[in-house]
Formats: structure tokens, sequence, C-alpha cells
């Protein structure tokens, strides 16, 4: 597994969604990667802090701003 290809599956993975043979490459590159293993715990702590937000806790423009961040990010 690519360090690419971790971070497109983080999101399943923290959520316990992979398939068994999935969740073991995970793991298997964690285990060889330190910079993955950093930006699984970033991402870890990303949800704890956010992970009670509701979208109506947001202002518009907040709401706007992360919506744009997240779609250029795809590109």
């Amino acid at each position: 597994m690519t360090c690419k290809e971790l971070v497109e599956l983080i999101t399943e993975y923290l959520e316990c969604a992979l398939r068994e043979p999935e969740r073991r490459r995970f793991e298997r590159h964690l285990k060889g990667c330190p910079s993955c293993v950093t930006y699984l715990e970033q991402m870890r702590l990303a949800v704890r802090a956010l992970g009670g937000l509701s979208q109506d806790s947001l202002s518009p423009e907040a709401r706007d701003q992360l919506m744009s961040a997240f779609q250029d990010w795809k590109r």
C-alpha cells in the first residue's frame, strides 16, 4: 500500500469499515511508515476535536470555507 492509498482509506479505517484484507494492508503500511502514523494520529485528534460539531453550529461563511477547502483538496 502506498501513502496515497492510505490517505484515501483513512476515513473507512477510522470508522472500522475496511474489509479485513484491506485493514491488514493498511496496518502493515503503518508499521513501516512513521509519516502515515503521524497522519493517522492527526486525523484521530481532528475527529475528537471536531466530531461533535453540527452543521447548524457553523456560520454559513465557515461552512462555505470548509466545503471549498475539501473540494480543492480532491483536485
